[in-house]
């Protein structure tokens, strides 16, 4: 809210140079802001009373619109890569599956190992355990088991994240 949308009766203001102004009407602030050729803004709308500064609008609108871009810039989205495995899977198979989760990893993204039990491999949940153990320890040097396996329907989960 600028200018003449506050409505409310008494707000805190706050000057171009940052000074506190004390507890003023909206009208003597309006006012105030006016004198120095300036807008005034609510800055905090929530508080008891509302605070107020006067400052250029529209430079205080590209300051935030700089800030949120700069923040952007900064932030990583991490993504969960998902590796798929089976209980009856060969040595060398696993160690493929490894380089490819390694890689994933050094990437920075999360991998999401899941062994996937078809028919009656359901009955050797010991094996889908040991492989999931075996990955992990393919993997230990780059990576840290972030989630533990789970049981989810018929297919155990384990989520990887890269040590720090």
């Amino acid at each position: 809210m600028i200018n003449e949308q506050i409505r409310d009766r008494e707000v805190r203001l706050i000057g171009p140079d940052g000074t506190q102004l004390g507890i003023v009407s909206s009208r003597e602030a309006l006012a105030k802001a006016q004198e120095a050729g300036l807008d005034l803004v609510k800055i905090a709308a929530q508080a008891k009373p509302p605070v107020c500064k006067i400052i250029d609008y529209g430079k205080y609108r590209y300051e935030l619109a700089r800030k949120e871009k700069e923040a952007k810039k900064k932030q990583r989205v991490i993504d969960i890569k998902e590796v798929r495995l089976s209980p009856n899977i060969d040595t060398n198979d696993l160690n493929t599956k490894a380089a490819a989760a390694r890689k994933f990893l050094t990437k920075g993204d999360r991998v999401k190992v899941t062994l996937r039990f078809r028919g009656r491999e359901m009955a050797h949940m010991a094996a889908g355990r040991k492989v999931l153990d075996d990955f992990a320890a393919a993997l230990q040097d780059i990576a840290v088991v972030d989630k533990a396996p789970k049981l989810e329907g018929r297919s155990l989960t384990m989520f990887m994240t890269e040590k720090r």
